[in-house]
């Protein structure tokens, strides 16, 4: 009677799952009468309890679980929900030696899911190599190689500077007083022109574009100055057409300032800019001083800034929870005139809740213009006591 049984369950074994298993044993069983769930599963291996478990199903057809193959609940229980620690213990490892290339979105790290297994295990855990990937893709990690992103010789104050920062930004926001992140987005040209990425079309029916990059001279380029506001994820981006001036910089902020900023901070009584130590918005422009000085006076709040230290600017946050999502959104499709550049960025969303609202700015913004130093000492400024040059507050006249 085994020796038949266990025929036909060798022929059936690989076509049942969990749920046709213990029902198929269970019907082989029953007809036997007593002794039957003892032979059964002496030949196909299956354990009496499941064996047992399939004859009450039978016994009661309603007790079968309809389209599962357990009943609601059944099963091995996450390791997330059984082992409490194991999220943060993982965490624990990864973090000291990961990597951050804020062109992307995702954190990565350089140890084996093996290798971090093992550490674990060594603890009070359980989990295999395989459950450790799972539940690093989850947290947002991925395994990636080397990539080029460093500028320049590393300043020796740029962990304290990013410390400050840090701090800097937690003690205004706890002060519920706005902390945003500036930059200016790379220049784009407009035009019919290839834009790098991929989107699906019909197949053998890609967008046609110049097969060239010159600037066309009628449209010209344009460039988005961003805002980014850390605390509610949400951003501003001004699109000018102009030179990208300190005069266009603290414009942009002004703009955001009245468009969003006033209505989600209305009590506010100082703004935190953090920015690049270069570009329009660079701690030596003399414009960019003069020209914050006219928005305090003019908002009537103090405004702070701290620039990142060179060589840092890419770990700016508007570059890793703005700009890169945008370049994302408008990936594969030519920026053909200002107004589909406006429409991408405006329509660039995010999981997380990121908003963006864009504008086109047509104002003309010259070049070169001379500071002086009688204009310059005008300018209501107070240097923090760590690199002033870096960390200043310009107070209203």
């Amino acid at each position: 009677m085994e020796k038949e049984i266990r025929k036909k369950y060798d022929i059936l074994r690989k076509h049942l799952d969990e749920k046709s298993k213990r029902l198929w044993c269970a019907t082989e069983a029953l007809p036997l009468g007593r002794g039957g769930i003892t032979i059964v599963s002496n030949a196909t291996g299956v354990s009496f309890p499941t064996i047992r478990r399939g004859i009450r199903e039978i016994k009661k057809p309603e007790s079968i679980p309809q389209n599962r193959i357990r009943i609601k609940g059944g099963g091995r229980k996450s390791l997330k929900k059984t082992d409490k620690r194991l999220k943060n213990d993982l965490e624990k490892l990864v973090e000291p030696t990961t990597r951050g290339d804020p062109e992307s979105p995702l954190k990565w790290t350089l140890k084996s899911t093996r290798n971090l297994a093992e550490e674990l295990n060594r603890g009070k855990h359980r989990v295999s190599h395989s459950s450790v990937g799972i539940l690093l893709h989850e947290m947002d990690y991925s395994l990636q190689g080397n990539k080029k992103t460093l500028e320049g010789a590393t300043h020796p104050d740029r962990d304290a500077q990013f410390l400050h920062i840090n701090k800097k930004a937690a003690d205004f926001l706890k002060e519920y007083q706005p902390v945003i992140s500036v930059d200016t987005k790379k220049k784009e040209n407009i035009g019919n022109f290839k834009n790098n990425g991929k989107e699906y079309r019909k197949k053998g029916d890609p967008i046609k574009v110049n097969g060239h990059d010159f600037p066309d001279k009628q449209l010209g380029k344009v460039a988005p100055y961003g805002v980014y506001d850390i605390d509610k994820n949400i951003g501003w981006v001004s699109v000018g057409i102009s030179s990208d001036t300190a005069k266009f910089a603290v414009q942009s902020i002004r703009s955001w300032w009245y468009e969003m900023g006033e209505k989600i901070y209305p009590h506010a009584q100082k703004i935190l800019i953090t920015a690049d130590c270069g570009g329009s918005n660079s701690y030596r422009t003399r414009l960019w001083k003069v020209e914050l000085q006219k928005l305090a006076t003019e908002l009537k709040r103090e405004i702070h800034v701290s620039h990142f230290p060179p060589g840092t600017s890419k770990w700016n946050k508007i570059e890793h929870k703005m700009f890169c999502f945008i370049s994302s959104n408008w990936r594969g499709k030519p920026l053909i005139d200002q107004t589909t550049v406006v429409n991408l960025i405006a329509n660039t969303k995010t999981k997380k809740g990121l908003k963006i609202q864009a504008k086109l700015d047509k104002n003309h913004y010259e070049k070169g213009i001379v500071i002086s130093d009688k204009e310059l000492a005008a300018v209501h400024l107070l240097e923090d006591p760590f690199h002033g040059k870096w960390n200043y507050s310009i107070m209203p006249n």
